[in-house]
């Protein structure tokens, strides 16, 4: 078994660890938006509504609140 050989798995596995990473970090956004925990549009609206005067997206006792929580 030569060196390229053994590349050739490692970057197999590697391309299969990082498929089930990317399903499961989808899964968790899915599943926090199902729960109210987050609400991922208005996340996305930050790149269309960016001006100096626009509303937060959360008020701070939200993201305090969420810290709290997870600890």
């Amino acid at each position: 078994m030569g060196i390229s050989e053994i590349q050739g798995y490692a970057s197999f596995v590697m391309t299969i660890f990082l498929v089930i990473m990317l399903y499961g970090y989808i899964m968790y956004l899915y599943r926090s938006e199902k729960r109210g925990e987050r609400d991922y549009e208005k996340y996305g609206n930050i790149a269309l509504d960016d001006e100096i005067t626009s509303t937060p997206v959360e008020d701070k006792a939200a993201s305090q609140r969420h810290k709290e929580e997870n600890k």
